[in-house]
């Protein structure tokens, strides 16, 4: 079984999103108008949803030998980056050019949601839970 790398990708972009929620916050709510801080509010949020589906993605690599699985961990990363990050990058410099890429990152997620599911054929009850 290849190293377990998830556990370490959740826990950095688990902290990014308080980091980026924080300053999100605290940092823009006086310099950009409502419908663009919801805009930074949904990449944060979907960047928190999808770290915790790695981190269950970290404890359900020592318990399920599928490559769907690895799949998923990887797509996760993808959509984090595309999605939340061309939102953040929109916000920030308002190229909407930034925003056209947050569908393919939308994309992304739910192809790792569906991996994962392609993994629970390989779940089996084991002595470890």
């Amino acid at each position: 079984m290849k190293r377990n790398y998830f556990l370490l990708i959740a826990s950095v972009s688990g902290m990014l999103a308080v980091i980026l929620g924080a300053f999100g916050a605290h940092g823009l709510e006086n310099h950009l108008d409502a419908k663009m801080l919801q805009r930074f509010h949904t990449g944060v949020e979907y960047q928190f949803y999808h770290s915790l589906g790695l981190l269950m993605i970290s404890i359900l690599y020592k318990l399920i030998s599928s490559k769907y699985l690895h799949y998923a961990g990887y797509a996760f990363l993808l959509g984090i980056i595309l999605f939340s990050g061309s939102l953040y990058l929109y916000v920030l410099t308002g190229n909407k050019s930034f925003a056209m890429v947050t569908p393919l990152g939308g994309l992304s997620f739910i192809v790792g949601w569906a991996f994962l599911a392609f993994s629970a054929r390989n779940f089996t009850h084991s002595e470890k839970i």
